[in-house]
C-alpha cells in the first residue's frame, strides 16, 4: 500500500509540472491565434484539432507532453500495487505541486489562499490515506462493470461537449473540464486492466485484448478535452472541475467496477467524507490563488456575461480567425 501512496505522489507531481508547461504554452498559442473565441463557439472537435496541431510544434508544449507520458508511466506502476479508489484521489496533489511551481514562474511568494488550500489538501490526503477501510488497498476487476461503466462515461462526456458549445467561457471550461476529469477516471480503470494484462498474460494477449485500445482513445480524449478547457483562458475553472472531477469518479468506479469492500463502518464512513470535503475545499482554494486567476483576468467580464464570437478585441484591435496563425 505504501509503495502505491509513494508513487501515487511521485504522478502527482509530474502531472503538476506537465501542466504548468502545456498550459502556459496552450494559452498563449490559443490567445495568439485567437483560438479561445473559436472553442468557445458552437464548433468545439474542428478548433480542438487545430489547436492540438499548432501545440506540438513547441517544444516547451512537447516537453509537457514527454513529462505527462512519464507521470503516466508512474501511475501505472501505482495502479499496479494499489486499487484505483487509493491511486487516483492521490492525484489531487499535483495541485499541492503546482502552487509552488506557478508562484515561482511568478516570481512571488505564495498568499494565504494558497497556503490555505495546500494545508486542506494535505490533511484530506492524509486522512485518506491514514483512516483504516477509507481507500480499498486491492481488488480485482469485473469486466462486465468496466464495459458499462466505459459506456456511461462515454454518453456523459458527449452530452458535456455538446453542453458546452456556445456556452460562455466560465460555464464552457468548467463542462469540458468535468469531460476531462471523467475520461481520466476511466483511463485509470483501464491502465490497471491493461498493465495487470502485460505484467501476467504478456505482450500478445495485451496486444489481442480490448482494455489497452480503449486506454488510449479514453486518454487520447482527455488529453484534447484538458488542452481546450486550458486554451479558453478560465484556468481557474477547468483546475478545480478536473481536479475534483477525476478523484471522485475514479473512487466510485474503483469501489464498483472492482471487486473491493467499500467502507462501511461509521468512522471510516465520517473520515472518507471528511477527507472528500477537505479536498473539494482544498482545490477550490487553491483554484482561487492569484497565479491561476491570472489568466482569466482579461476576459472576465466578457466571460461571465456571454459567448464569445470568433473575433475578438485585442489591444483595441478586432482580430480575425487566421487559418494558418505564425507561431513566431
Amino acid at each position: 500500500m505504501y509503495l502505491a501512496v509513494a508513487l501515487g505522489l511521485v504522478a502527482g507531481f509530474l502531472f503538476a509540472a506537465s501542466a504548468s508547461l502545456q498550459q502556459h504554452v496552450a494559452r498563449r498559442t490559443a490567445t495568439a491565434t485567437n483560438t479561445v473565441g473559436e472553442l468557445a463557439g458552437k464548433s468545439i472537435l474542428r478548433p480542438l484539432v487545430a489547436l492540438i496541431r499548432r501545440l506540438v510544434r513547441h517544444p516547451i508544449w512537447l516537453a509537457g507532453w514527454f513529462t505527462n507520458l512519464l507521470g503516466f508511466v508512474v501511475q501505472a506502476a501505482a495502479l499496479h500495487e494499489g486499487s484505483v479508489a487509493l491511486v487516483q484521489p492521490l492525484l489531487v496533489t499535483q495541485l499541492l505541486f503546482a502552487m509552488p511551481l506557478s508562484t515561482a514562474w511568478a516570481r512571488r511568494w505564495p498568499v494565504f489562499v494558497e497556503w490555505l488550500g495546500v494545508v486542506l489538501i494535505s490533511g484530506g490526503v492524509a486522512t485518506f490515506v491514514l483512516v483504516r477501510e477509507v481507500a480499498p488497498a486491492a481488488g480485482e476487476a469485473n469486466r462486465g462493470r468496466v464495459v458499462l461503466a466505459g459506456l456511461c462515461a462515454a454518453v456523459l462526456v458527449a452530452l458535456l461537449v455538446w453542453a458546452a458549445a456556445g456556452r460562455p467561457q466560465l460555464l464552457h471550461a468548467t463542462l469540458v473540464s468535468v469531460g476531462a476529469g471523467l475520461c481520466f477516471a476511466m483511463s485509470a480503470v483501464l491502465m490497471k486492466l491493461t498493465t495487470d494484462d502485460l505484467l501476467h498474460r504478456g505482450v500478445l494477449a495485451t496486444a489481442l485484448d480490448w482494455p489497452g485500445y480503449c486506454l488510449a482513445v479514453s486518454t487520447l480524449t482527455g488529453l484534447v478535452l484538458e488542452q481546450g478547457a486550458f486554451a479558453t483562458g478560465s484556468l481557474s475553472a477547468a483546475v478545480a472541475a478536473m481536479t475534483i472531477t477525476n478523484p471522485l469518479a475514479s473512487y466510485l468506479l474503483g469501489v464498483l467496477a472492482f471487486r473491493v469492500k467499500p467502507p462501511s463502518s461509521p468512522g471510516a464512513l465520517a473520515a472518507l467524507a471528511g477527507s472528500g470535503a477537505l479536498l473539494i475545499v482544498g482545490v477550490a482554494a487553491l483554484s482561487r490563488s492569484p497565479t491561476v486567476r491570472k489568466p482569466d483576468a482579461e476576459g472576465e467580464t466578457r466571460r461571465d456575461s456571454e459567448p464569445l464570437e470568433p473575433t475578438q478585441r485585442y489591444g483595441g484591435q478586432v482580430a480575425e480567425p487566421s487559418s494558418t496563425p505564425d507561431l513566431g
